[in-house]
């Protein structure tokens, strides 16, 4: 994933009704646009746009059953963001403690 899309993820993300949408596919997969809707004091077309915001970076796929569009959630894209700054930090200082390691077992 470049920055581009990194950056496209996190405005996504940066939205408290987008990520209230994302956890109830979380916890509800499935769901119809009206179903989602259920709780939220926006228009329907409103959250239209924050699905097609969320579906633009492939956090939500959508799925026609008929007449109906089932919308699931898609963790795949989330996974880039651990990656990117928590895996890198985590080997940095893992490579710290061994080396620390190393010196104290070599000092009498």
């Amino acid at each position: 994933m470049n920055d581009d899309d990194i950056d496209q993820l996190l405005r996504a993300l940066s939205d408290a009704t987008r990520r209230r949408l994302l956890d109830r596919l979380r916890d509800q997969p499935g769901l119809t646009q009206t179903e989602l809707a259920e709780g939220f004091a926006q228009s329907r077309q409103a959250l239209s746009k924050h699905l097609a915001a969320l579906e633009a970076v492939d956090l939500v796929v959508a799925v026609w059953r008929g007449r109906e569009k089932l919308h699931y959630l898609n963790p795949v894209p989330l996974q880039a963001l651990p990656a990117r700054w928590v895996t890198t930090t985590a080997r940095e200082h893992s490579a710290a403690l061994a080396a620390l390691q190393k010196a104290l077992e070599g000092t009498p």
